[in-house]
């Protein structure tokens, strides 16, 4: 029993610094978190969003940067929704909150037809009330829970179901220029993030807006990389790692690169430096 109980919480330790250094060198990286930074930091009630913030508490005692966090979360007025779950384990851990309530949740039941996905017009809908309740109340940073597996998800759905080569940025800046959104855990795998998760106990509060919605595209995109994870060690690391490689001169956007405007920039003449070199010109 003993033994067990040193086990489980070596490797919690592994988890808990793993998830601190990937968080860490993601925040360095793009210059995430500076001095002085307000930084929301977006609950949903989810593994995500409960690791982030515990993560965010803990870097807060040791960073060179000084900050502040302001855990906010969205009610959506979603049936059943446990409204004293995030303002007790809030209250409990000390850390400065408010609850925003706005139903999104008529508005998107009343949209969306029946049976089909709610997220992107649910995603939408919160993003604009998080913006503006970060530009009222003097917020500049505005973190998000999404991990790799999310960017990578992502990535593939552009792939394959819009045509584009895009994903989710880890730093971005809103299309009207007021809110800079980071992603802490851009580095972070989900399955570390779920044991660390499980290790902490957090109160999860599942989302049943959109009910299991199992034929999700993302679902499809999961179960891909999952696959792909437990056959080829290795793969998704080296997929991430080709978003932060990129070589546009390889590709074939010609916004991205000018391939219209490629000159040969060549010097002497052609058959004399052939010849030098001993080679013989074919005259076709």
């Amino acid at each position: 029993m003993a033994e067990n109980i040193r086990k489980s919480r070596t490797e919690f330790n592994k988890q808990q610094k793993r998830l601190r250094r990937e968080v860490g060198r993601a925040i360095g990286d793009y210059k995430m978190i500076e001095d002085g930074d307000r930084v929301m930091v977006c609950l949903s009630g989810g593994k995500d969003s409960f690791a982030m913030l515990d993560i965010l508490l803990n870097l807060l005692k040791t960073a060179p940067v000084q900050f502040e966090l302001v855990a906010v979360n969205l009610d959506q007025k979603q049936p059943g929704f446990p409204e004293h779950v995030l303002p007790d384990y809030l209250n409990s851990i000390g850390v400065p909150y408010h609850i925003i309530e706005k139903d999104t949740y008529s508005v998107v039941k009343r949209v969306i037809p029946e049976g089909k996905t709610t997220c992107g017009l649910c995603s939408r809908l919160r993003r604009g009330t998080l913006y503006g309740y970060a530009e009222e109340h003097g917020i500049n940073k505005i973190a998000l829970g999404h991990h790799r597996d999310d960017i990578l998800e992502t990535f593939f759905l552009n792939i394959f179901y819009t045509g584009k080569l895009k994903a989710m940025p880890p730093k971005l800046l809103s299309d009207d220029k007021k809110n800079i959104v980071i992603r802490p855990m851009a580095y972070c795998r989900e399955k570390d993030i779920a044991r660390f998760a499980e290790y902490k106990n957090f109160p999860i509060i599942p989302c049943n807006l959109c009910g299991s919605q199992e034929n999700l595209q993302r679902q499809a995109m999961k179960t891909m990389l999952n696959q792909w994870d437990n056959q080829f060690p290795g793969r998704l690391e080296s997929i991430f790692t080709s978003l932060k490689n990129v070589a546009p001169s390889q590709l074939a956007d010609t916004e991205l690169f000018d391939f219209v405007g490629l000159t040969q920039e060549r010097f002497g003449n052609e058959a004399t430096l052939a010849r030098d070199a001993g080679l013989e010109i074919l005259s076709l």
